[in-house]
């Protein structure tokens, strides 16, 4: 009966989580709506968006590789009851993140300019997109924690609690001085909410003495991490650094709107596949398979019927952030919506394999990431040739894992039903 009862609240938990991250998400879109129609017509919008959702998840790509693997292991730990481990892994992440944020900031100082360069991104732009970078650390470490321990609703709060700081700093601050620095500067502010993760630190008082986790297996398992932490990167925001870099200040603020409304598809039903992957990282087998299937499913019903009505109302949703009709940003949702389908159910598939422990497939997503950004660098040098390249390479690459996948599924299948 307790069995049953926690696999119900599995589910439960991640329907939840991805209806409070629904409206996180229009929450946001409310606050670049707000935000946007202030900004100077000079292509700062697609300075602030593409910084945002390009260049600073880039500089968070090592927090991301930990915050996976710290997950999975914390959800192991949890699920045996390893309380020692569990513990001293906990502990251990505090120690080295003081140390982390300390040698970023020096490394701040060193690279802000010649990144600047080549991205083509005001200074000033870039030195706020760094701060972000920095508390993104401690971010990271809190979400960590929460997706480990099972704590979905009370990281939907931190999120919403986020949504709500952004919001606040624009309408106090970024409607004043209407900049990509202020914009940037909101989502920095927004972090702070993870400071709310004070008031559980009880809950994390464990009993028995710290064990320090590192070793050959925790090592690989990181590697493997990076593997799924640069594709999801390659596939989900590389795009943006490709706009930035190569299209003119008019289609890259057109460029940014659409791809804003688009990639809000797989990262609305995104919350499926943290609880998925928690759950998986816990156990693989038995009862517990057939609800991570669950999910599964439920993720991709919302990814494609997100597809199909953001397409049929796609100029009400540009207009909604734009507040004005844009052809060009209209037909640029049109082409985008199926790659982003595309790239939601390859992060499904990279999911699961990371919480497998299939360390080939996870690789050979990493693999595909990386080809499919340098396919976009050597030929998106213009909204004509982009769009069309990110719905083949996409759709290719996920044809290429799936069928890995399938067949690594079979060979596990006994194992998994034991």
């Amino acid at each position: 009966m307790k069995k049953t009862s926690s696999l119900a609240g599995l589910l439960q938990s991640g329907l939840i989580f991805s209806f409070v991250n629904f409206l996180t998400g229009l929450g946001n879109l409310a606050f670049q709506a707000v935000v946007v129609k202030h900004l100077p017509g000079d292509g700062q919008y697609g300075d602030a968006n593409s910084a945002i959702s390009g260049f600073l998840p880039l500089l968070s790509l090592a927090s991301l590789v930990a915050t996976f693997a710290i997950t999975h292991y914390i959800a192991h730990f949890h699920t045996m009851k390893d309380h020692d481990r569990l513990q001293g892994l906990i502990l251990g992440c505090r120690k080295f993140l003081f140390r982390l944020t300390v040698v970023g900031s020096i490394l701040v100082v060193i690279v802000i300019k010649p990144l600047s360069n080549f991205f083509n991104y005001n200074e000033n732009v870039m030195l706020v997109t760094m701060l972000c970078a920095l508390l993104g650390l401690w971010s990271a470490y809190v979400t960590a924690l929460c997706q480990g321990l099972s704590w979905f609703k009370r990281l939907a709060l931190i999120g919403f609690l986020s949504m709500v700081l952004r919001m606040a700093f624009g309408i106090g601050v970024t409607l004043r001085w209407p900049t990509a620095e202020t914009m940037v500067l909101a989502t920095a502010f927004s972090l702070l909410a993870n400071l709310i993760i004070l008031f559980w630190r009880k809950d994390l008082k464990l009993p028995g003495k710290p064990v320090s986790p590192w070793g050959r297996e925790f090592v690989h398992y990181l590697v493997v991490s990076a593997a799924c932490v640069v594709g999801s990167y390659c596939f989900m925001q590389g795009d943006y650094l490709i706009a930035k870099k190569f299209l003119p200040n008019g289609d890259n603020d057109a460029y940014n709107v659409a791809r804003q409304l688009a990639g809000a598809l797989p990262t609305t039903v995104a919350p499926l596949l943290t609880v998925f992957f928690t759950s998986r990282s816990g156990s693989r087998g038995g009862s517990a398979l057939a609800e991570q299937m669950k999910l599964i499913g439920i993720y991709v019903v919302g990814l494609l019927t997100g597809a199909g009505l953001l397409y049929l109302l796609r100029e009400f949703c540009v207009w909604v952030i734009w507040r004005k009709r844009s052809p060009e940003a209209e037909m640029m949702i049109g082409q985008l919506a199926l790659p982003m389908v595309f790239i939601g159910l390859l992060q499904a598939v990279a999911y699961w394999a990371l919480a497998s422990r299939w360390s080939r497939i996870t690789l050979l997503y990493g693999a595909l990431g990386g080809l499919y950004w340098l396919v976009l660098f050597l030929r998106g040098r213009s909204v004509e040739t982009l769009l069309p390249t990110m719905c083949l390479a996409t759709g290719t690459a996920l044809m290429i894992l799936f069928l890995a996948w399938f067949i690594t599924m079979r060979r596990h299948r006994p194992a998994s039903q034991t």
